[in-house]
């Protein structure tokens, strides 16, 4: 009888429990401003000092100089930092590809909206490296068809100033293809050719869907800011032109 009203008593206080839990009726919030008048947390500031310092050093490090600026937004159809941008991947990626595969890379292309940056005139760091490209992208080589290199013409056809190297496009008056050429040559039926992008553009993005199906894809490992600071360091000096890669005649 005593264990019976036991288990009744242990009863009646699991239904009293379970009848007083507390419910989500209702979430407040408001927006905080992250502004210069939020006063920081000076043990805080004080223990990330020396990491910030040393940052600031590593980010503030000269690797080259750029004796004018250069925007993306300077001209039409191409760009003297978006040529350098397109350039250093070729010149940089080549010989890794190379190493790899054994064969060599026909062409660059790159995204306009990439470019993040002005590079001011000027010594040229490693920040500037980050700021002109802040995002993780790396180089990847798809190997396309005939068919998808024409389809990659196609989509620049549109006149945006996207960087490319070892490629050319020249556009007529109407603003139609008038001659193509990659790697010197105009594209030849049936053969393939290889394309070095980055990881964004051939999922897709941009709407770049020839990059999405090639024919073999190789990932370098090789992140696109990572080759400016190489490419930076390897110059003594930053001067790109606006050159007839791509032009209206």
């Amino acid at each position: 009888m005593i264990r019976f009203f036991s288990l009744l008593f242990l009863a009646s206080i699991a239904v009293g429990c379970k009848d007083s839990q507390a419910t989500l009726t209702q979430i407040n919030g408001k927006q905080i401003a992250i502004t210069d008048s939020l006063k920081g947390d000076e043990a805080i500031l004080e223990y990330i000092a020396p990491y910030r310092q040393r940052i600031d050093e590593e980010m503030g490090a000269v690797l080259a100089y750029a004796p004018t600026s250069l925007s993306k937004s300077e001209g039409p159809y191409n760009t003297a930092i978006g040529n350098m941008m397109a350039d250093a991947v070729y010149e940089l990626s080549n010989p890794v590809f190379k190493k790899r595969t054994g064969k060599e890379i026909d062409a660059v292309l790159l995204n306009h909206g990439g470019i993040r940056s002005t590079l001011n005139a000027g010594d040229v760091t490693m920040r500037t490296a980050f700021d002109i490209m802040p995002f993780e992208n790396s180089v990847v080589v798809v190997e396309l068809s005939s068919d998808q290199i024409k389809e990659m013409f196609s989509y620049l056809e549109s006149g945006k100033a996207h960087p490319i190297s070892n490629m050319q496009i020249i556009l007529d008056q109407d603003e139609k293809l008038k001659s193509t050429t990659i790697n010197g040559k105009p594209v030849e039926e049936g053969k393939t050719y290889f394309v070095a992008t980055n990881d964004y553009l051939q999922q897709g993005g941009d709407r770049m869907t020839f990059f999405s199906k090639p024919v073999s894809m190789e990932v370098l490992d090789y992140k696109i800011r990572t080759i400016l600071v190489d490419y930076f360091k390897a110059k003594d000096t930053i001067a790109p032109v606006r050159d007839d890669r791509f032009i209206q005649e």
